[in-house]
């Protein structure tokens, strides 16, 4: 037992290798007892499917000072199976992190991936993460920017958006509602008491049919009413559809077509495609929040310049050559059509990339288009 608050690990335990599995660190041990440290090339493979590529900068920050080299694609990349990290040095100097750098690039390109789906499904429409409360709270920045990657327009967690420099939003929750006892007490509250640049989009299903409290919430703020959020429980909803359908009814009676009908609540691909066209936008929560990590392997695949590794893998230094999003994996002294995807990310622990939010958001999202020609996000 410690007398840390929180079942978490520090910074300073993943710096120093210590949030491993203990057969890595009894390694190096008998290899020091036996005297030797020999210089390896260790690849991080990706399975077969498209995915995206997030985590690196987490991962840049823990093999910066350790005398590697380190090569991997560009944040936000689409990837699809052969090796999608190479590290060329001596083995002690960074095999005790083998489970740090599995966990910051498997977890954060999970959720990456599963924004990007969603992205696809969306098309031009607006995608929000509202996932983070669905896992650990240490792991709100992490999943925000991941998010952020893959494609969503905005993230709903204060703190994780304070880290990675982006400002939260959202609506409001039924909470208010019922503690102010009405919906009607709740639209004005939230009229009243915030900045006139929070967006008033109003939950409308608190207490009553969604059409009917939509109506009431046009009538209550006028002009100012920007959009309305759906939230309605899975025991209650029905058919969906049909329900965004009667609110926008309700609206234009009004003469408020121009409101915004927002849809959240146990949102994923199937529910988008089938909504994208009736709803201006989305809350997507377990859907991008709760995704499988990409299950990526690390594998030495040589050893003091010999190909040398286990069944099942292929020996030797590899880099994968991109031509459109045609892959060749070739041997790392080999060329192909196209560009190396394969850039240095680390040199001799100097880290010589920069990581820049907007241009891995931009980079993932130019990747839909040619592989939804492909096939690639047909369920």
């Amino acid at each position: 037992m410690t007398d840390r608050t929180y079942d978490l690990l520090t910074a300073d335990e993943i710096d120093e290798g210590r949030a491993t599995a203990a057969y890595f660190l009894r390694t190096e041990e008998v290899l020091e007892d036996v005297g030797t440290d020999p210089d390896v090339v260790a690849e991080l493979s990706a399975p077969d499917g498209w995915n995206v590529l997030a985590g690196l900068g987490d991962l840049a920050r823990l093999l910066e000072g350790i005398p590697i080299d380190v090569y991997a694609p560009r944040e936000g990349e689409a990837i699809s199976g052969g090796p999608v990290l190479r590290i060329e040095g001596p083995y002690r100097a960074f095999g005790r992190y083998e489970s740090s750098i599995l966990g910051f690039l498997a977890h954060a390109s999970g959720i990456a991936s599963a924004a990007w789906r969603v992205r696809a499904a969306a098309r031009d429409r607006t995608v929000l993460s509202f996932g983070t409360r669905r896992q650990h709270p240490a792991l709100g920045a992490m999943i925000e920017q991941s998010a952020l990657v893959g494609g969503v327009d905005g993230i709903g967690n204060v703190a994780g958006g304070e880290v990675i420099g982006v400002e939260a939003g959202g609506t409001m929750p039924h909470a208010l509602a019922i503690a102010l006892g009405s919906s009607e007490a709740a639209w004005s509250a939230f009229d009243d008491a915030l900045d006139p640049d929070v967006p008033r989009v109003m939950l409308c299903d608190t207490f009553g049919d969604e059409a009917d409290e939509a109506g009431r919430a046009a009538d209550c703020l006028g002009e100012a009413l920007e959009g309305v959020r759906l939230d309605t429980t899975s025991s209650r909803r029905g058919d969906m559809r049909a329900i965004v359908e009667d609110v926008r009814w309700a609206l234009r009676q009004r003469g408020r077509g121009d409101v915004d009908v927002l849809v959240s609540g146990g949102i994923g691909v199937p529910e988008i495609e089938r909504l994208r066209d009736v709803a201006d936008g989305f809350g997507v929560g377990g859907a991008i929040a709760n995704a499988d990590p990409v299950d990526f392997s690390l594998n030495i695949v040589e050893v003091d310049g010999e190909p040398r590794t286990k069944r099942g893998v292929k020996p030797g230094a590899k880099t994968v050559y991109r031509d459109g999003y045609e892959d060749t994996v070739v041997a790392r002294e080999e060329t192909a059509a196209g560009s190396d995807l394969l850039e240095p990310l680390v040199e001799n622990g100097r880290v010589v990339r920069t990581f820049d939010l907007d241009s891995a958001r931009e980079r993932a999202r130019t990747a839909i288009d040619p592989l939804a020609g492909r096939g690639v996000f047909e369920r």
